[in-house]
């Protein structure tokens, strides 16, 4: 029988049958896929074959080719990676410029990986209703360098009944990832559009202005014709398997400079003629969105990890 991977328990999987049952499977130690090297080799949102044994059990046999998927380095001492979430229409990644301060480093470290995986995306930022004037200053910044992009960016404050109704739109009919940083409001998110307590809120620290987690595992849940999957939240977002000359490729600004760079494999660090650079240096790219790319590069080399 073929079903949809709902939910993850960490050490099994609930699967949502084509004739409407929940059952709960197993996988096997050495299932893999295609090469993939994962701490989960099964991910929410896969369609997977699932086998019923005589004695009630039901194993995981095989999982359909994934349309895309959203992926990060496990650890930040491992080459293994973790898949957040398979077949995902938009992947929603929710931050807050301040309670906690989400860095414009992870932002676009995900942003990047949606791209190189083919997971439109687009900006939450909630919390509104607690910032001050610095704080929307900020937020006008982050609407101006991601819009400028081609990113939707919402504004909003979970806490009111115009959020709800502007998120409804956006999620209708989609299967959405909602991901971010703990504490970013993604559970209050999932209650408000629900209109029910499935997921459990947490509170800030304030020695440290971090979230704590709430969320343990990813889980979907139906919604509008689609579905909103909730993830655990996310401390940094370790990229992998990107080659140093694809990186650009995944900043839409850097590949659009990049098509005028003097070498075709330049890494707009010091190549000379570097039309990226000179992008940089007359304020047509962000140094926030450079800066990120200068990461990633370094993710690239594998001694890191070592």
């Amino acid at each position: 029988m073929k079903g949809l991977v709902i939910r993850n328990t960490g050490s099994s999987y609930f699967v949502l049958t084509d004739d409407g049952r929940q059952i709960e499977c197993y996988v096997k130690g050495n299932f893999r896929i295609r090469g993939i090297r994962a701490t989960n080799p099964v991910a929410v949102g896969d369609r997977v074959e699932v086998q019923q044994q005589n004695d009630g059990t039901a194993w995981i046999k095989e999982i359909e080719d994934r349309q895309n998927y959203i992926i990060r380095r496990s650890t930040n001492l491992s080459k293994q990676s973790h898949i957040i979430a398979a077949n995902v229409d938009l992947a929603a990644l929710v931050v807050t410029v301040n309670h906690p301060i989400t860095s414009l480093v992870f932002i676009d470290r995900f942003l990047a990986t949606a791209q190189a995986y083919r997971v439109p995306a687009c900006l939450i930022v909630n919390k509104a209703d607690l910032y001050g004037e610095e704080d929307l200053s900020a937020v006008e910044q982050w609407k101006q360098i991601y819009e400028h992009l081609g990113y939707q960016v919402y504004v909003i404050s979970a806490i009111e009944a115009q959020a709800k109704e502007q998120l409804s739109e956006l999620f209708s009919g989609k299967k959405v990832l909602l991901s971010g940083n703990s504490g970013v409001g993604k559970s209050t998110i999932l209650n408000l559009l629900l209109g029910e307590n499935v997921a459990r809120t947490g509170q800030i620290s304030q020695a440290h202005n971090k979230g704590m987690h709430t969320t343990t595992f990813s889980e979907m849940y139906p919604y509008n014709d689609g579905w909103i999957i909730d993830t655990p939240g996310i401390k940094g977002f370790g990229t992998l398997d990107m080659q140093k000359t694809e990186v650009g490729h995944y900043f839409p600004e850097i590949f659009h400079y990049a098509a005028e760079c003097k070498y075709s494999d330049c890494l707009h660090i010091d190549e000379p003629d570097c039309a990226v650079v000179r992008a940089l240096e007359n304020g047509d790219i962000a140094l926030s969105r450079y800066e990120s790319y200068l990461s990633i590069l370094e993710d690239c080399n594998e001694s890191k990890y070592r």
